[in-house]
C-alpha cells in the first residue's frame, strides 16, 4: 500500500502532455493544476453497480457518495493497472475484468478545493464482496444500474458531479451498453 503522503499525481497540459509530477496531498487546493485520473464504474454478474461514500477524512468531496472509485495513475502507470491498485487498497477487491471506455474531462469545486483532471471512464467487473479501507471509504451499497440511472435522473446532485455526468456517458456509450449486455463473459467460469 502506497502512503497517502507519499502519492503523486501526474501534472498534464490539456493534450494529456506530462509537465511533471506533485504530491496528491498538496495538489488538491482553491486552484488544482490539471492532473490524471481516472473514474472506475464496477459491476457484479446481476448488474448492480457498486458505488462508494468518500471517508469523512478526504480533502476532497468527503462524505459525498460517487461511482465505485476514483483514483490517480502514476507515471508510467495504465489507467487499468491504477484502477486494480486502488481497487485492492480502497476496496479489498480485484476485477475480473476492466477496460477503459470513454475520455472524460471535468472541473468542480467544492468547499474551496478544486478537482481539475483528465479522468477516463473505466468499467470493471467483480464477483467479490468489498471491503472498504476506512481511511479511504465512509460507507457503500450495490444498486441495479437502471435504479442508478433513475436516481440521477429524478435526484441530480445526490452524487458528486463527476459521477452523474460520468453516467450519462457511459449510458450512452455502445461499447458499455454491449460490455454490460454480455457482462456474463467478464466472469471466471
Amino acid at each position: 500500500m502506497i502512503s497517502p503522503r507519499a502519492e503523486e499525481v501526474v501534472l498534464v497540459d490539456e493534450d494529456n502532455r506530462v509537465l511533471g509530477t506533485m504530491a496528491k496531498n498538496v495538489v488538491h487546493a482553491a486552484t488544482t493544476p490539471l492532473h490524471r485520473g481516472f473514474s472506475l464504474f464496477l459491476f457484479d454478474r446481476m448488474g448492480r453497480l457498486l458505488l462508494q461514500q468518500r471517508s469523512h477524512t478526504k480533502k476532497t468531496w468527503p462524505l459525498v457518495w460517487s461511482n465505485s472509485l476514483c483514483g490517480h495513475p502514476a507515471l508510467d502507470e495504465s489507467n487499468i493497472d491504477a484502477a486494480q491498485r486502488r481497487l485492492a487498497d480502497e476496496l479489498g477487491m480485484r476485477a475480473t475484468h476492466v477496460e477503459e471506455v470513454a475520455p472524460y474531462r471535468y472541473k468542480f469545486v467544492r468547499d474551496g478545493v478544486m478537482e481539475n483532471e483528465i479522468c477516463p471512464i473505466l468499467v470493471g467487473f467483480c464477483d467479490e464482496e468489498p471491503k472498504p479501507n476506512r481511511d479511504e471509504v465512509e460507507a457503500i451499497r450495490w444498486i441495479a444500474w437502471p435504479e442508478f440511472l433513475q436516481e440521477i435522473k429524478e435526484r441530480p446532485g445526490s452524487y458528486s458531479e463527476w459521477s452523474e455526468e460520468e453516467t450519462r456517458i457511459l449510458a450512452a456509450r455502445p461499447r458499455f451498453q454491449d460490455m454490460f449486455a454480455h457482462r456474463e463473459m467478464y466472469f471466471d467460469a
